[in-house]
């Protein structure tokens, strides 16, 4: 696996369990990477959808990828306060092509007045019947909902406003720099 530096660029594919393309952000900037985890910031970054659709994210936003943990965050940092979307997928795997994930559609929004909410249970449920997840799968991807939600409620990582501040003013150092 290649292990991209500081400053770098890279691309985010997201997958299917079935094996199809589902989403792809283009340009991700590499704030820190290391034998676990990888830290980024996508900044109007254009994202492309399955089915050929395109558009930019609207506001700089701090990801966090594991290579552990069954789920992903992106912190979008907005004016009324950082909003989270957790996705419940594979930890993930790079390649010399792009960063890479399995999508299992499950997902937690967080407000910035700390409401959470599971997203997406139908279509869970749905792609769970019709690509028969093996059940193994399933009882992992409940767990790391638990893991998750206490990180939320802890402050843990990615859920500290320190954090926030840390990575986004590494990212705005590395940004004058190009």
């Amino acid at each position: 696996m290649r292990i991209p530096k500081e400053g770098d660029s890279f691309a985010i594919q997201s997958y299917k369990h079935d094996g199809s393309l589902h989403r792809t952000w283009r340009d991700t900037m590499v704030l820190k990477t290391s034998e676990d985890a990888l830290i980024g910031c996508n900044d109007h970054t254009l994202v492309t959808e399955s089915d050929g659709r395109r558009w930019l994210t609207r506001e700089p936003a701090i990801i966090y990828f594991h290579k552990h943990y069954w789920f992903n965050v992106i912190a979008m940092i907005r004016e009324g306060g950082v909003s989270y979307y957790c996705n419940l997928a594979t930890p993930y795997t790079m390649d010399q092509e792009a960063l890479k994930y399995i999508d299992y559609d499950l997902d937690v929004k967080v407000f910035p007045d700390g409401e959470k909410r599971l997203l997406d249970v139908d279509e869970y449920e749905a792609h769970r019947r019709k690509w028969q997840y093996p059940q193994t799968t399933d009882r992992i991807l409940k767990a790391n909902v638990k893991v998750l939600v206490d990180w939320i409620n802890h402050g843990k990582g990615p859920f500290s406003q320190a954090y926030i501040d840390l990575w986004y003013n590494r990212y705005l150092q590395l940004s004058h720099r190009v």
